[in-house]
Formats: structure tokens, sequence, C-alpha cells
């Protein structure tokens, strides 16, 4: 951590980071597979791949079906989605006082996430969040998802601040490129949706967070503008 780093922005990824939708997404794709005349698949199974996307969560529960049949069992799941967008995502433990303590230091903070815009917006929405983040930005907002820097420049463009003022928090090792990519500070958020044989602390970010308590800390410990 440089001495004169100065804080004006969080950015969130979505999934995993700042809200658990795991028991949303998991049901959805469950309630496909029936539909298509398979069983459910544990839970434990499919959570870890949610940051990689529904098509890696259907890949990971059901590996042994063919490409026609997954792309009909992903678009059944994302029309349950849609329709079923926040009715069990909730906050991980402590992270609603997170985002009250940000916003009371007079920080700004957003969401940058390779989430779709037709999934995105109505969360936010529902969780009642959109008119306080200061930018949100999807998979599909710019022609380039994360790693790719242009999602997390445009983030800093509509938050009005300069990425090396701000700090990135994610669940994947794409989302600690991402931030590293544009020289923001990073965060891997170990409480998230960490794919089996991942190791975060290769990941090369500032550090590791295990809770939504520990962003506020280390927040805490920064010298704000």
């Amino acid at each position: 951590m440089t001495a004169d780093f100065k804080l004006s922005c969080v950015l969130f990824d979505l999934d995993g980071t700042l809200v658990d939708t795991a028991p949303d997404l998991i049901s959805c794709l469950n309630r496909a597979l029936n539909v298509h005349g398979f069983d459910a698949v544990a839970a434990e199974i499919i959570k870890p791949f949610i940051s990689f996307g529904a098509a890696a969560m259907i890949n990971a529960g059901r590996p042994e079906l063919d490409d026609m049949l997954k792309a009909d069992i992903l678009e059944t799941m994302l029309t349950h989605y849609q329709n079923n967008i926040a009715e069990h995502t909730v906050f991980f433990s402590g992270m609603a006082d997170t985002l009250a303590a940000i916003e009371a230091q007079g920080l700004k903070w957003g969401v940058v996430t390779n989430k779709r815009e037709r999934f995105t917006n109505p969360l936010m929405d529902a969780l009642k969040l959109t008119g306080r983040a200061a930018c949100i930005v999807s998979g599909d907002t710019t022609a380039n998802p994360k790693p790719h820097p242009e999602p997390m420049l445009l983030a800093c463009k509509q938050a009005d601040v300069d990425p090396q003022e701000c700090v990135y928090i994610g669940d994947a090792l794409h989302d600690i490129a991402a931030g590293k990519n544009v020289r923001m500070k990073t965060l891997a958020a170990v409480y998230g949706y960490i794919k089996p044989g991942d190791n975060p602390e290769t990941w090369g970010a500032d550090a590791l967070i295990e809770s939504p308590e520990q962003i506020s800390t280390w927040i805490a410990s920064l010298p704000c503008r």
C-alpha cells in the first residue's frame, strides 16, 4: 500500500461479493432441469461456478449433456431467473452495514459485474440499491466484459473518479485481474463463490477478505478524500 493512496470509490462485483444470489440461481437452474426431465443437482456442486455464469453452472451440474440440450436448459433457467430475480437473494452478512459505513465516510461505491443488464438492473432495483450506487456496469454494458479494462474504466467515468483512487472487490481471479488492469487496489472476497482448486492467495490481490466486515476494517485504515 502506497502512503499517498487516497480512496474515493469502492467497486464491487455483484454475485458472490455484494450479494448472495446463490439461492435464486441454484433454484432456477434446478427448476429448469426438472422442466427438461432431469433431477436437481446439489447446491454444493453448482455454487462455486456462479461467478462464471449460468452456462458454467449447467456445465458443472450436468457435464454429460450435449450442447444443444444445455442451451435449451440455459434459456429455461434464465427465463425463470428473470421472473424470480430476487426471491431469496440477500446481502452477505455484514454487507448492509459495510455499505452504510462507506456512505458515512463520504465515499462513493458501485458495481461492475459480468451479469447481463437485463438481470443486473432489476436485481439492483429489487434490492433498492440503484439510487445509492454511483455506477452500475454489467457484462454487456461495454463491448468487452471483465477482465478487460473497458467496464472498469466506464464505471470510473460514471462515478467521476480516477481508477487509481478505487478499490475493486471480487470473488474470482478475473475480478482481481480486471482491477489490476486499470491499476486499482483489489480485494479478494474469499467468503464468496470460490471454485474448487482456486487459490485466492495467488491472485495478486492487495488483501484477502473473509467477511464484509473486513472490508470496513480495510477501508478504515486508509486516508480518504
